[in-house]
Formats: C-alpha cells, sequence, structure tokens
C-alpha cells in the first residue's frame, strides 16, 4: 500500500476514535479541527487546495499541521488519563523518515513545546531533553485537566524554523472553560499583568505588556528565551501560532528591565486571540493569559502567521 494510501486510512480511523469520543461527550475540539481531519481524510497527506478558493478563514498560517517544510511531527506518547504519572515523548523525523539529531539553538533552547487544551486551558511551555542517538525528545508529564490537546514543536533545524502540532487526548472528567470574554488585565502569583494596543488582522500590530505589583512597578524582569518576556499567540478556534517579534535587543545576563515589555503581533485574521506571557522575576518564571479580540484590517488577506516568538 503507497503512502497516501495509509495516511487516509489513517485518517478515516482517527475520525471513528474521536467520533466516539464526541458522542460521549468528554473532548473538547473545535469545529475547524474536525472539519481539517475531515479534509485530510477524504484527499489524504499529499492533497493541495487550489489557491484560488483560499478566503481569510483558511489563511496559510502555522502551527496547525503535523508536516511541513520536509519535516513531520511523529505520534506522540503520553500518559491516557488525568493524573497519571509518565513521559511525553515524540520525534521529528526528515523526508526519508529518519529522526532529526542535528538543531539550531532559537530563544536559548533547540526546541520548544507548547501545550495547550482545545479552549485555551491548561498551557504550558517546556522543554524536553532530546536523545541524540535516537532522535527522541521527552520529559515527564501528568495532565492535570481532561481533554483534547493541541502539542507544538516550535524548533530550527537545517535553517529552518518550524512549528508542527499534533492533538493528543487525556481521558477524564472534562470542565470546559472557554474563553468568552476579553482580557486585557489579569494577575498571577501576586503580580498584576495588563496589555494595551490593539490588534488588526493582516497588519503588524504593537502590543505593550505592563507588570505591576501592589501598584507599583516590576523593574526586576531577568532575561528569559532570550527577552524579557515570551509571548505566544494563538487564534481561537483552531489555535494557529501567530508570528511575534519581543522589541529591542537580546538582553545581557544580568540585565533587568520592566515595567514594560513590547511585541509585535501580526493576525492573520479578525477574530478573538488567546495571549500567554511567559516572564521571569528572582529566578521564578510566571505565565500570564490575556485574551484579545483583531479588528478586521483593510489587508485582512490570507497571510502566513510565522512563528510565536520568533
Amino acid at each position: 500500500m503507497n503512502t497516501p494510501a495509509r495516511l487516509g486510512l489513517y485518517g478515516a480511523g482517527l475520525l471513528a476514535v474521536f467520533g466516539v469520543a464526541f458522542a460521549a461527550g468528554g473532548v473538547l475540539v473545535p469545529d475547524a479541527t474536525v472539519a481539517a481531519w475531515q479534509h485530510s481524510a477524504a484527499y489524504g497527506a499529499t492533497h493541495t487546495p487550489d489557491p484560488s478558493a483560499s478566503t481569510t478563514q483558511e489563511a496559510d498560517v502555522n502551527g496547525t499541521s503535523i508536516a511541513q517544510a520536509g519535516f513531520t511531527l511523529s505520534e506522540i506518547q503520553a500518559p491516557l488519563t488525568v493524573g497519571e504519572e509518565g513521559t511525553l515523548s515524540f520525534a521529528i523525523v526528515d523526508r526519508d523518515g529518519t529522526a532529526v539529531t542535528e538543531y539550531e539553538r532559537a530563544h536559548g533552547k533547540d526546541l520548544h513545546l507548547i501545550v495547550v487544551r482545545s479552549d485555551g486551558a491548561g498551557y504550558r511551555h517546556v522543554h524536553p531533553i532530546l536523545d541524540a542517538t535516537t532522535g527522541t525528545w521527552s520529559l515527564p508529564w501528568t495532565w492535570e485537566r481532561a481533554g483534547t490537546y493541541r502539542v507544538y514543536a516550535d524548533f530550527t533545524s537545517g535553517g529552518t524554523s518550524v512549528t508542527l502540532s499534533r492533538f493528543v487526548t487525556a481521558g477524564g472528567e472534562l470542565t470546559p472553560e472557554p474563553r468568552t470574554s476579553v482580557v486585557t488585565d489579569t494577575r498571577v502569583d501576586g503580580i498584576d499583568v495588563s496589555v494595551s494596543g490593539e490588534l488588526v488582522a493582516g497588519a503588524a500590530s504593537d502590543l505593550t505588556i505592563d507588570i505591576t505589583r501592589n501598584g507599583a512597578p516590576v523593574t526586576e524582569l531577568e532575561p528569559y528565551l532570550g527577552a524579557f518576556g515570551h509571548l505566544v499567540a494563538l487564534r481561537d478556534g483552531d489555535l494557529a501560532y501567530l508570528h511575534v517579534h519581543a522589541h529591542g535587543e537580546e538582553p545581557a545576563p544580568g540585565e533587568t528591565s520592566g515595567p514594560t515589555v513590547s511585541f509585535t503581533a501580526q493576525a492573520p485574521t479578525a477574530g478573538r486571540y488567546l495571549l500567554y506571557l511567559d516572564f521571569q522575576v528572582a529566578g521564578t518564571v510566571h505565565t500570564a493569559e490575556l485574551v484579545m479580540d483583531a479588528v478586521a484590517g483593510t489587508t485582512d488577506t490570507s497571510t502566513d502567521a510565522g512563528h510565536g516568538g520568533h
């Protein structure tokens, strides 16, 4: 059986498995994801849509595919249920099916692993360890919430930066936590974080984040992943991975800053976006979760959303 046929059968099987889960009411998967699975099962991995049929909702965004630029994210091994201790592992393979073992460091790491549930809950940004012999990335793992998660592998190899992703389901009692409103101010670990600026679809948008504690500016922000803050932005609905750049030069070790951190983000379409800011104070990394809506712009057309934080 040739490769496209095998992939087509795999996609059909995947639909069958998740169809059972939908009937049980125990899995969170956005409608856009279901449509993508159906499309993949019908046409196989080698089908290329007609570019003339593209719309703003079908923008060529990053982080929504298991394969790109000659790299493929393998199946992900992880614990099956909430509370079960185990290991999360995977590999990146090339066109020949060989596990990749050579990576270029970006933002202080060879690979960034982002995990988030389909409704935006349970976000984690971690850095697994590579077994240079087998090409397997792994780290200890326990699911804290049940549901369907998108797992992103963000890396650079051979001079090419790629963000690939797969879905993984954690069994257990599901409590949905949809992002139903805009959140521009939040508190994490006693630290207040707010974002200002406007997201405009199809254009580069400047965002400013202010960090305070008890009304006083936090000026002890420490370098983390090559900046004083690392921002991941995801499109609500399909969790497409946006292009985000931190302003300024890479800080020197021991340098501090604050209370503001600025970024440029590019939203491909109008709609809701989920923002996750990682920042470090006194050696501890904190994650603030924010929600913004992008307004329609005059150039709200199909664009490449690129890599979060790159």
